[in-house]
């Protein structure tokens, strides 16, 4: 595709007409609100990528929010590809300087999970569940299908402190034939109420306010800003056996039964024995199959 191609234009899909960005701005940027600045980009290839890279010449402050039409490099956890087409989806990132110890900045994905999955069941209608540690996916016709996930990625501040560019991505009007892999799925398949992108844009950024509000205020503590409570709540993963992929190949099987104080994944065997497991050292994490050895042990 040309840049002269008309099929690039934003108004070539009717049906997935672009931002407001002018009216975006009007309704989340004012002086009392965590937003200082939205901007919405038609292209480019990582929204995280971009945003932090600001952060790192000090040319960021916090509360600015960066929007992307269309990713082309866009990035998951551990550099999993994102890609869908232009206007089909919510591709951001927003740049957070949390004034809480560092220990607690594991939660930031998982607050981002809450406050995402409770806009869209809000905004849109639909029955929205969390997939530890990032996945976002909604129930439709008996199935989970993931329609998103997210990325937080500490980044260091010239002159100041550091900061996390929080990235969130969401499939909203992808159709069968665009989805990327058999699993996945949109908010439009799942038959959302409302796939506008500003309506859906404005909830996800409010409810994300809301909740770093509350934790921030809390000092970061996930029991007394009620984070770990409503992620528990929301959380698919939560009484199912499941298989940890480690790197190097090792596996962990048993059933996961908590999310911890430091934002792990508890796992336990037949025996009780409970094991947790961070973020950062599941390569994947699948349903396990009933019968499987329920020691989480290494296979």
């Amino acid at each position: 595709m040309t840049p002269n191609d008309p099929s690039d234009s934003p108004w070539s899909d009717l049906e997935r007409p672009p931002l407001n960005a002018v009216s975006l701005r009007r309704a989340l940027v004012r002086p009392a609100s965590l937003w200082t600045s939205l901007e919405v980009v038609a292209d480019t290839g990582s929204t995280n990528t971009d945003l932090a890279a600001r952060a790192a010449r000090g040319e960021a402050r916090e509360g600015e929010v960066l929007v992307a039409e269309r990713q082309t490099a866009g990035r998951g956890r551990l550099e999993r590809s994102w890609t869908a087409p232009a206007r089909s989806g919510l591709f951001l990132s927003v740049l957070l300087v949390p004034g809480v110890p560092a220990a607690r900045w594991s939660w930031l994905p998982l607050l981002a999970g809450v406050a995402t999955a409770g806009a869209l069941a809000r905004a849109a209608g639909t029955d929205v569940v969390l997939k530890w540690p990032n996945d976002v996916l909604v129930r439709a016709g008996g199935e989970e299908r993931k329609i998103g996930g997210i990325l937080a990625e500490r980044v260091e501040r010239p002159g100041g402190p550091a900061g996390v560019v929080l990235g969130i991505g969401l499939n909203v009007s992808l159709r069968a034939e665009e989805l990327p892999v058999p699993t996945a799925g949109s908010l439009a398949l799942a038959g959302a109420r409302v796939t506008d992108r500003d309506t859906l844009l404005r909830a996800v950024l409010r409810s994300l306010e809301e909740w770093y509000g509350r934790w921030h205020e809390a000092g970061g503590d996930p029991e007394a800003s009620r984070v770990r409570e409503a992620y528990t709540a929301g959380c698919a993963t939560l009484g199912r056996r499941v298989r940890a992929v480690l790197p190097g190949g090792r596996e962990l099987t048993g059933e996961a039964v908590a999310v911890d104080g430091e934002g792990r994944l508890v796992m336990a065997s037949g025996e009780g024995v409970q094991q947790p497991v961070d973020a950062g050292d599941i390569v994947h994490l699948r349903p396990a199959p009933e019968g499987s050895p329920g020691e989480p042990s290494e296979e």
